[in-house]
């Protein structure tokens, strides 16, 4: 059971890695590059980058928030209360994620696609940017309690 537990952790920690590396990438590079460049280049770029990460992240995501899920679960029913407690924190912090995900990028994303799909510019395009931008940094906190929190589910075990 604890190496089962170990593999669910593992799998969590490697899938929520690469949307933590793809958020901290953004916060650190792409939006100050994003302020820099005139508003349908930021649009386009942007759109695009949505238009093929809103198709390839998704697996990614539910495979990190349903591993994690299930090695709570499972730690729990086997006893493991730490690796079971570290699980729950991480699955706690992955729904607040999605819960800002779903709320207030995905809207921006959804408009973003659609400039760049149709090679219009919004007249919002700046704000949809900012507001998007607004939550990146809590997004990198939240995948980096996470990926903490598995850890030391892998190790609690």
């Amino acid at each position: 059971m604890i190496t089962f537990i170990q593999v669910l952790a593992v799998l969590a920690l490697v899938t929520n890695a690469v949307v933590y590396g793809t958020d901290a990438s953004v916060a650190l590079v792409t939006r100050s590059v994003n302020a820099r460049l005139d508003d349908a280049t930021m649009t386009f770029t942007s759109g695009w980058g949505h238009y093929f990460a809103d198709r390839r992240m998704p697996p990614v995501g539910i495979t990190g928030l349903l591993s994690a899920l299930a090695a709570a679960v499972v730690a729990g029913l086997s006893g493991h209360l730490v690796a079971a407690g570290a699980a729950a924190v991480a699955v706690v912090a992955l729904v607040v994620w999605l819960a800002l995900y779903a709320r207030i990028a995905k809207p921006v994303n959804a408009a973003q696609k659609a400039a760049a799909l149709s090679g219009v510019v919004p007249e919002n395009a700046r704000a949809l940017q900012q507001r998007w931008d607004s939550i990146i940094f809590p997004r990198v906190g939240l995948q980096a309690i996470a990926l903490i929190a598995l850890a030391v589910t892998i190790a609690g075990v």
